[in-house]
C-alpha cells in the first residue's frame, strides 16, 4: 500500500479492490489492515462482499462494481455502500426502488469506453451521446446522488497495444465527464486507473485511484515490475501427511496415468483443486519440500496430491511443503503456476478456496 501511495498523485484518493475475497487473501483481514494503513474507499463485486465489511467493522466508504438487485436499495442506502450505474434500464429501476423506500443511493456511473462490459456505451464522442442522455435522464428523477463516475481500461497491461488504446479511453471518458459537466452534472469523484494505470500513467490518476492486483505484491505485467517494487503479500503452504515407497510399474492416482519405470519414494500432502490448486497442474506442477523440487506424479484429486520426493534428503510426515512461496532461498512464485496453467496470476492466488486456513504474519508475529 505504502509502495502505491508513493506511486499515487497526492490530490487523488486510494480505492483498494478488496472483491473476491481480497484476491484470495480474506477480505475482511486485509480491509482492516488497509485502513490502518490510511486507505479512503474500498471497492468489492457485489452487496454480500460489501456487508461482509460492515458486519466486520469497516466504516469506510465501499463502492460496489457489480450488479445489486433493487429490492436491496434499503440497505445499500443504510449501510452507506455506493453502487455502480451502469445502464438506463438499470438505473431507472433503482432510482424508482430509491423512491419507494424513501432513501438517497450514492452511485457512481460507469462508463465504457472501451472494455463493451458493464457501463454506458461511450466508444465514439460524436455517434455514443445518447449515452448522456441516458445518464441525465436516470439523475434527474431523484434518489440517486451522483457521487462519482468511471471507466475500466481494458488494455493497460498489454505492452503493444495497451499505450495508444489507454489514451483513447481516457480521452473518451474525460470528454464523457466534461460534456455531463457542461449540462450540470458534476462529481466528486472521477477514477479510470486500475493497477497497472497507476504504475504507468500518473497524469490520469485523477480524484481516485483504483489498486487491485498490487495491492497483493503481484504484478499485472512483465512492464510494471521495473516501475514499483512489491512483493507477494500470499505464500501457500501445506505439509507432508504420508510417505510411502512404490515399487516400478505401480500405477499412481486416479486413471493410473503415472506408472514409474523405477521404484520411487513418494508424499502425499493434502490439498488438492478443491482448495484451489488446479488439476491442470498434475503433468507439470512441482511443490518445493526443504527448498527441494518435488514434482506432482498423478493427478491431483480434490484433496490429495502426490509427490515425487526421490532423493530428497531428510522429508518426514508433518514437513512443510511450499506450493508457492518461498522455502530455504528457493522461489516458487504463483507467476510460475499460472504460467504452466496458461492463465493469470490473479486467477492463481484467488482460486484459493475459503477451506484453506488463512494466517496472518506481522512483524514477524503471527
Amino acid at each position: 500500500y505504502n509502495s502505491i501511495r508513493d506511486k499515487t498523485d497526492p490530490c487523488a484518493k486510494i480505492m483498494s479492490v478488496v472483491k473476491a475475497d481480497a484476491y484470495g487473501h480474506g477480505a475482511l483481514s486485509v480491509a482492516h489492515e488497509l485502513h490502518n494503513a490510511g486507505t479512503d474507499w474500498f471497492a468489492v463485486s457485489n452487496l454480500d462482499e460489501a456487508l461482509e465489511l460492515r458486519r466486520g467493522g469497516i466504516t469506510s466508504p465501499i463502492l460496489i462494481f457489480g450488479y445489486t438487485p433493487v429490492e436491496h436499495a434499503k440497505l445499500l442506502s443504510f449501510n452507506n455502500i455506493s453502487q455502480t450505474v451502469f445502464d438506463l434500464n438499470y438505473g431507472l429501476q433503482l432510482a424508482k426502488a430509491a423512491k419507494d423506500c424513501d432513501v438517497c443511493i450514492n452511485v457512481h456511473i460507469k462508463i465504457d469506453t472501451g472494455m463493451s462490459r458493464l457501463g454506458f456505451f461511450y466508444h465514439d464522442n460524436i455517434r455514443d451521446t445518447g449515452a448522456l442522455d441516458e445518464i441525465e435522464q436516470v439523475l434527474s428523477i431523484g434518489n440517486l446522488f451522483a457521487q462519482g463516475i468511471y471507466t475500466h481500461f481494458s488494455k493497460a497491461d498489454d505492452p503493444q497495444e495497451g499505450e495508444l488504446f489507454t489514451r483513447l479511453q481516457f480521452d473518451l471518458f474525460l470528454d464523457a465527464v466534461n460534456r455531463l459537466n457542461s449540462r450540470g452534472i458534476r462529481f466528486e469523484y472521477r477514477h479510470c486507473c486500475n493497477s497497472a494505470a497507476i504504475v504507468q500513467y500518473r497524469e490520469m490518476h485523477l480524484d481516485m485511484v483504483r489498486p487491485g492486483l498490487i495491492l497483493y505484491g503481484l504484478h499485472p505485467s512483465k512492464q510494471t515490475e521495473s516501475q514499483i517494487s512489491l512483493k507477494p503479500v500470499m505464500e501457500l503452504k501445506t505439509i507432508v501427511s504420508m510417505i510411502k515407497d512404490i515399487p516400478a510399474g505401480t500405477p499412481v492416482s486416479y486413471g493410473g496415468t503415472f506408472v514409474p519405470s523405477k521404484d520411487i519414494r513418494v508424499a502425499t500432502v493434502p490439498i488438492g483443486y478443491a482448495d484451489g490448486y488446479s488439476r491442470g497442474l498434475s503433468k507439470t506442477g512441482h511443490m518445493l519440500i526443504g527448498g527441494h523440487s518435488a514434482p506432482v506424479i498423478g493427478r491431483v484429486c480434490m484433496d490429495q496430491t502426490l509427490l515425487d520426493i526421490t532423493g530428497i534428503p531428510g522429508v518426514e510426515c508433518g514437513m512443510p511443503v511450499t506450493v508457492f512461496g518461498k522455502s530455504c532461498g528457493k522461489s516458487l512464485p504463483a507467476d510460475e503456476l499460472a504460467l504452466k496453467l496458461s492463465t493469470i496470476n490473479y486467477e492463481i492466488v484467488c482460486s484459493v478456496s475459503r477451506r484453506v486456513p488463512r494466517i496472518y504474519i506481522k512483524d514477524s508475529v503471527t
